[in-house]
């Protein structure tokens, strides 16, 4: 009978998690691109009288709008749209 090697498994593995795993290696920037615009531009971010008040508010908000538009992301991928949406216009 023959065995694969620990490492022939690993090397054969690696690309398969690649390839599950698209999600996750999208920045902040590209899923907002890509998922909040098409609901609304960057002024819901900017604007005087807007909705969220903190970090947690922000988080808040994000998995209110993937469940929305019924995403399935990645605890990663809500950190990095929390976190661009923070740098770029909330600025906590």
């Amino acid at each position: 009978m023959n065995r694969i090697s620990p490492l022939r498994a690993a090397l054969f593995a690696l690309p398969l998690l690649t390839i599950a795993l698209p999600a996750a290696a999208d920045s902040g920037e590209d899923m907002v691109e890509a998922n909040c615009k098409a609901c609304h531009d960057s002024s819901v971010y900017t604007r005087e009288n807007r909705r969220v008040k903190d970090i947690a508010g922000l988080q808040k908000q994000v998995r209110r709008c993937e469940q929305s538009l019924g995403l399935t992301w990645f605890d990663e991928d809500v950190d990095a749209v929390v976190n661009y949406l923070n740098v770029n216009y909330y600025k906590f």
